[in-house]
């Protein structure tokens, strides 16, 4: 079943429920629409009432303010928690991190949140370089653009890419690609400041053992900020446990919010 909500910028933000039980509202992240839980989402759906967003700019939520921001986005999650009735688990993936560490800080709806590597560049570095960021602008189609977003950002090899096009999510994603550029300008200008340190629900970071030093390092800043939180290392796993490694990811999931 589709349901919408409209946020405060007047953006149509569309979503996908399922499964019974209390709310779980999960934000997929960068070059994605909803359909990237598809591996995890049947596991979640037995015990949660699931909240598939489309964020801004694809899928259910194409029709958009024109106006991108971030804050806008932290918007967006914080109405999508409010429909689900409040007392939301919350579980945000990459750039869809970002996005729910925003929108605790906008609605009292969500009740603990999952942020599974939320990005930023290294201090002085960058997430990629300015070549890449320029052919992603320029590329003759948004395939290229993902692809350029999988290698160069997040450091896949190739055999992961080529798994990964073989997914029925695929075309999801190369649909989604043209937000990328834009998502990759907040990363690069991302720090993270004494406002997380106002975040009071509980969090948790997951982290992948095996993702990029970039990554990781994104993860442990977040921690130190926000109060009480902790990591959880996905043993094994790079940036998309839940595809490659579902049931590790799920039982990660439910371990922080125990029946």
């Amino acid at each position: 079943m589709t349901a919408s909500v409209t946020s405060p910028d007047g953006t149509v933000i569309g979503f996908e429920t399922l499964g019974d039980g209390p709310p779980l509202v999960l934000v997929h992240g960068t070059g994605a629409d909803h359909t990237r839980w598809a591996a995890v989402q049947d596991r979640l759906a037995r015990r949660y009432r699931l909240h598939l967003v489309d964020r801004r700019g694809r899928g259910l939520s194409r029709a958009e303010a024109p106006a991108y921001d971030l804050r806008r986005e932290g918007e967006d999650i914080a109405a999508v928690a409010e429909a689900a009735g409040g007392d939301v688990y919350l579980v945000a993936h990459s750039y869809g991190a970002l996005c729910a560490l925003e929108a605790v800080r906008h609605t009292t709806a969500v009740r603990r949140l999952v942020a599974y590597e939320p990005p930023r560049p290294a201090p002085g570095g960058a997430v990629v370089g300015p070549d890449a960021r320029s052919r992603m602008r320029t590329a003759e189609n948004p395939e290229e653009i993902l692809e350029i977003f999988l290698r160069e950002a997040l450091r896949l090899p190739e055999e992961a890419i080529e798994a990964m096009r073989a997914t029925p999510v695929w075309p999801a994603r190369v649909a989604a690609a043209p937000t990328i550029p834009r998502e990759l300008d907040v990363v690069e200008r991302m720090v993270f400041d004494e406002r997380l340190a106002g975040i009071a629900v509980p969090v948790r970071l997951f982290a992948g053992t095996e993702s990029p030093a970039y990554l990781r390092s994104a993860v442990h800043a977040v921690a130190e900020l926000v109060p009480g939180a902790d990591v959880v290392p996905l043993r094994g796993q790079a940036h998309q446990a839940m595809d490659f490694d579902p049931d590790q990811f799920t039982e990660a999931v439910f371990a922080f919010d125990p029946a």
